[in-house]
Parts: C-alpha cells; structure tokens; sequence
C-alpha cells in the first residue's frame, strides 16, 4: 500500500480526476475517438494515511470510478513494483470487472515509448497520460517520443526533492549528478549549469577574484526550465500548481503538457482552486 504524502497529494489527485471527467466529456462528443488512460507509476490503488492510518482510494481506482459522461475505452496501468501491481490487479478485479484493464509490470521509461508507438499507429486513439515518479525517474527521451502525438500529459517534476538536491552550492557537480540531471533536462551539462550557476566578480585584498554562485530561487528556476523544455514537445504547458511541504518549502511542480489550446484552458482552470488549499 502506497503512503500518503499530506495535503497536496489529496489536491493532485483531484486534479487529475476533475481533469478527466472534462476531458471524457469533450471526447464524448467525438464519436469517432477512442480514449487511453496511461498511469506511468500505478501503485497498489490505495493510499494509507500517515497519521490516523485511514485508507483512501488512489487516482487509478479513482479514474476508474468514472462513468459520467464514458469511461476510457482503454486503461494502461505501469508499476514497477511487483507487489503493488498485484495489489492494484486485485483491486480491479474486486471491483472493475468488465473495463478494459492492462496492468503491467515495467518500467514507465519503456512503456512510455511504446504508447508513443501505438498512438502513431492507432490515429483514433487520444491519451491521457499521468506521470507521478518518485524522484527523477522519467526520462527526457522518453518525454520527447511524445511529440505530436494526440495525448494530454500531466507530470509531477521533482524541482525542490530533486534537481535542487543535484545542484551543489559552487558549479562542481559530481559527474554522476550533472549526467542524471542531463537524462532528465535532456541538456548537455553546460548549458545546465550556465542556467542555474552565476559568476561574480569581487575586489579583495588580492586584486578582483571571481566567485561562481548557484542563482537564487532555483528551484522555481527549474519548474520554468521544465515547463520550456516541454514547449519543445508539446504547443502548450499548463501553469504549474506549486506543492510545498508542511515547513512551506517547495518540493514538486506539477503541470499538464498538450496540443490542443481548449485543454490549456481547462487545466488552468482545474488548478486555480486547488492554490486556496
């Protein structure tokens, strides 16, 4: 069973589900389309609370729940982990039966890649995708074979739990860190560290002496840098909803990527009441 992370795991939830239903119902009226709901980190379907220990349904089961106006023609459920893919696989099975359900063991990297292949090959097919990795795990390459592509893609990007924790406070990042931060950029390290690294120049009692610094504000730096990257992909990129932690400290940016200009708008619209939480 997956672990409640506060507040804004509730919130982003609902965001996606609330983002569904709408877009179910502009699909819905598109005789001629077919839907996919693509999970890339599908978990076990339940959620258990870390303090009262009280268990709430997780967005995969809450995406099934949807019938009004139609519910997907297809779900394609990824989980890395083979007991939570069970537990989800069970959970289905108790109470879904009749939808059309594929959960997979793999990993979201992979899988990814493969729906970009079935939507080239399936053109009545439009996705939903919902990316929720556990730190920098999802790949730029993988991101890229989406390109104009007839999806809709919401991702959860690690900007304070992750890159933040990759940039060092002077521009030597250990080579490890600077190639995950490429794999997950998709930017050579120069250009990584030009953006988030600043020199300054200072007199001392030796003469001038430069000083490199990482910029202030970095990790919004990187939620910005992100969502210009995915404009490389995708013709727009929603506003991002910002989820901090309970010390008021950034931790994620999550934001919805997609080709098509009346989706913007609907999930700007979604996010806004989730910033009076």
């Amino acid at each position: 069973m997956n672990q409640f992370g506060g507040n804004w795991t509730e919130a982003k939830m609902e965001i996606v589900v609330d983002y569904a239903k709408a877009y179910l119902t502009i699909m819905n009226r598109q005789n001629w389309v077919k839907t996919l709901y693509f999970d890339g980190f599908a978990g076990s379907g339940l959620i258990e609370g870390k303090e009262n220990k009280e268990v709430i349904m997780g967005t995969a089961l809450r995406i099934l729940n949807i019938n009004d106006p139609r519910p997907f023609d297809i779900y394609y459920f990824v989980e890395k982990a083979e007991k939570n893919k069970l537990s989800l696989e069970a959970n289905i099975e108790k109470s879904y039966f009749g939808k059309n359900t594929h959960v997979v063991l793999g990993d979201c990297n992979t899988k990814l890649v493969a729906m970009a292949k079935f939507l080239q090959n399936n053109r009545k097919f439009r996705a939903l995708a919902f990316i929720d990795p556990f730190g920098m795990t999802v790949n730029w390459s993988s991101i890229e074979a989406l390109k104009g592509l007839g999806i809709d893609l919401w991702i959860l990007v690690p900007t304070g739990v992750g890159v933040n924790r990759l940039l060092v406070k002077n521009r030597d990042i250990p080579k490890k860190w600077l190639k995950k931060l490429e794999n997950f950029l998709g930017l050579p390290g120069e250009i990584i560290i030009e953006h988030f690294y600043k020199d300054k120049s200072v007199q001392t009692l030796f003469g001038e002496e430069t000083f490199t610094n990482k910029e202030t504000d970095v990790i919004n730096k990187a939620g910005q840098l992100y969502t210009q990257r995915l404009k490389t992909v995708f013709d727009f990129v929603s506003d991002s909803f910002v989820m901090r932690n309970t010390t008021n400290s950034i931790m994620y940016h999550f934001m919805m990527a997609t080709n098509n200009k009346a989706a913007l708008t609907i999930a700007n619209d979604v996010i806004k009441p989730k910033y009076k939480l």
